[in-house]
């Protein structure tokens, strides 16, 4: 295994990493570091050693590593009750649905776990739409995605891909799917011609495919086409929502309103697995009782927290930080004089930078450097270095943070 051969892990680590060799599946090809514990804006690993963290868990840890109020509405309710699933009513979901959907200005709201349990929700509440209210006729419902798209890894996720990594392999397809080039308003408009066509389903910046910022004015175009023509537009802000691009919702940078918004991640502080749909009542009534579900959704620990970690977002202004922060951050990136560095872009503290190889290194190696030097990123599609650090860091910490990373770049082209 190439990260055993790692010769600055300690025998503590490597046993660690030997051990998810041997016992767990292969499925991730993790950075040779192994973390044991995390506050605020660092990490720590086995060892002791202190990190930025500059990924926060794919933008799930917004609000830092173990926010005290987040842990104490945890704790808390961990001792009164954690899950009565919803054949009963329990006294925490109603308390989070008015506060959620007051939060976000919808009439009603689907909680289930993860990201992508929220885009399954989100696309079979589309088609119940099509066929209740639309009148498509029944098992002909289209859903437009776009190419590069990261939806997550099930059946009806990776059948939206257009990445082999993600369905090579992974066949039959779900049916019913139009791919188009993202930020590609002419294909949405010929798209949306098939009278069929249920939602639209977009991310407002693609995360995945390397923080791929499209251009001003593209996603209200979007919604002004789908809008004309009948069909839902679907924003999966699991990752750029809950103030990670420097306002709440990444949609709110175009000022439009979503028929329906996917949320996750961050939303459960990064302490428990919380994603959301949420819709007004012309949408969300279609689905009844029986037709969609999950035993973990809505449970009363996940709601306590999810409160939590949305007031948190609120009373901390953590957009505005996001905001202020990530256009610090882009200026001094672009200040580093490298070759290696071929593009920096991104918005609020969702951000990447593009790396050009150099004397035989890459991203990896890049993001290897900066491990040692007590930062923590992950290269995505081979030369991107994707730059996402929870939003309470401050002026000082992103600094000496942007201090490590040219330090890194540097040490390749010296």
């Amino acid at each position: 295994m190439e990260t055993v051969k790692d010769k600055t892990l300690s025998e503590k680590a490597l046993r660690l990493i030997e051990m998810e060799d041997r016992y767990g599946a292969h499925n991730y090809h993790p950075l040779p570091v192994v973390l044991a514990k995390g506050k605020g804006v660092f990490v720590w690993d086995v060892d002791g050693k202190k990190y930025y963290d500059f990924l926060s868990a794919y933008s799930a840890v917004n609000q830092g590593h173990c926010h005290p109020r987040i842990i104490k509405a945890l704790t808390d309710q961990a001792e009164i009750m954690t899950l009565t699933s919803r054949a009963f009513h329990n006294d925490c979901l109603g308390e989070f649905e008015k506060y959620a959907t007051e939060f976000f200005g919808y009439d009603k709201i689907l909680p289930m776990n993860t990201g992508a349990e929220g885009v399954e929700t989100a696309l079979k509440l589309a088609r119940k739409w099509a066929y209740n209210k639309k009148g498509v006729p029944e098992n002909q419902a289209k859903i437009i995605c776009c190419q590069g798209n990261f939806h997550g890894r099930t059946v009806l996720a990776v059948s939206l891909s257009n990445d082999p990594e993600s369905y090579g392999g992974f066949g039959p397809f779900v049916p019913g799917i139009t791919k188009i080039p993202y930020n590609d308003t002419a294909a949405l408009a010929e798209a949306v011609k098939d009278p069929n066509v249920a939602g639209f389903i977009v991310e407002p910046i693609q995360g995945e495919a390397g923080v791929f910022v499209p251009d001003d004015g593209y996603l209200a175009k979007c919604y002004e086409i789908c809008k004309a023509a009948n069909v839902l537009f679907i924003a999966d802000e699991v990752q750029t929502g809950i103030a990670r691009t420097g306002k709440m919702l990444a949609s709110d940078h175009e000022n439009i309103r979503p028929d329906i918004i996917i949320l996750g991640k961050a939303i459960g502080g990064g302490v428990l697995p919380v994603s959301a749909v949420l819709a007004d009542d012309h949408i969300m009534l279609c689905i009844k009782p029986g037709e969609h579900g999950s035993t973990f959704g809505g449970n009363p620990l996940a709601c306590r927290v999810a409160i939590a970690s949305l007031q948190v977002i609120k009373e901390e202004k953590l957009a505005e930080r996001a905001n202020k922060m990530g256009e610090l951050f882009r200026n001094e990136l672009r200040k580093i004089e490298s070759p290696m560095i071929k593009l920096v872009r991104g918005k609020g503290l969702l951000n990447a930078m593009v790396i050009q190889p150099a004397h035989g290194k890459e991203a990896w190696d890049v993001c290897l450097k900066m491990r040692d030097n007590g930062l923590l990123a992950k290269p995505t599609h081979g030369d991107i270095i994707r730059f996402a650090p929870p939003l309470v860091i401050t002026e000082e910490q992103l600094m000496e943070a942007v201090s490590i990373i040219k330090k890194s770049i540097l040490s390749f082209t010296a």
